[in-house]
């Protein structure tokens, strides 16, 4: 994915977002410290500063700003679900999971490229850990949002009353990453599926293990 070029023209914040972006992606977030970040930006770590808290906030607005949106989308169908909307002016289950699908596949290709430096440096990763969950966020929010999803759904009568939406969610999401794995070390013949094609026939499979029993 191609980055921004840093234009003196953009707000710094703007300027300080797409030269963390472009850092964390050439060099790895282990490595895109603060100072490096506000070299590449042409400001000072102080301006840097006045607008993020450290760089672990920077990576969650890089992850929310730069990449493809996964938990708007999440909290979106959330909120759908929440409403009870009649059945005639809802998506099935299966449109939602494919879509959600779709988004998690590109939102981890993405991410993980940047991410994965951190696990070479097993402090850093802990330290990387912590600091996300005092920022309200982490890897396991978007599996919590699925998983409120799909409890939604079982509870609306949309897929079986014995499904666990924690295992569902799990699986489904799971699934992506190891897409977005097997596509950055090169991939294999999975990986190289079409990503809509790919999408669907998780979602299938996913369905026939949790979907709604069929009327006799």
């Amino acid at each position: 994915m191609p980055t921004r070029p840093t234009d003196p023209a953009r707000s710094t914040r703007e300027r300080i977002l797409d030269a963390a972006e472009e850092r964390m992606r050439t060099i790895g977030l282990a490595r895109a410290t603060t100072k490096e970040i506000a070299r590449a930006a042409n400001c000072s770590e102080a301006a840097l500063y006045k607008h993020f808290a450290g760089k672990e906030e920077i990576f969650v607005h890089v992850l929310k700003e730069r990449l493809p949106p996964l938990n708007p989308l999440l909290h979106e169908l959330n909120g759908e679900s929440a409403a009870g909307d009649g059945p005639e002016g809802r998506r099935s289950v299966e449109q939602n999971l494919v879509d959600i699908a779709v988004s998690a596949a590109r939102f981890y290709e993405q991410s993980f490229p940047i991410a994965a430096s951190l696990f070479a440096e097993p402090k850093l990763l802990r330290r990387h850990d912590a600091a996300m969950r005092s920022l309200g966020t982490g890897p396991h929010k978007p599996v919590e949002a699925l998983a409120g999803y799909l409890r939604s759904e079982r509870e609306a009568g949309r897929i079986r009353p014995g499904a666990d939406p924690e295992s569902a969610a799990a699986l489904l999401l799971g699934a992506c990453n190891q897409r977005a794995i097997l596509l950055s070390i090169g991939g294999g013949a999975e990986a190289t599926q079409p990503l809509e094609e790919f999408a669907a026939g998780l979602v299938r499979t996913l369905l026939a293990g949790i979907g709604p029993d069929e009327a006799p």
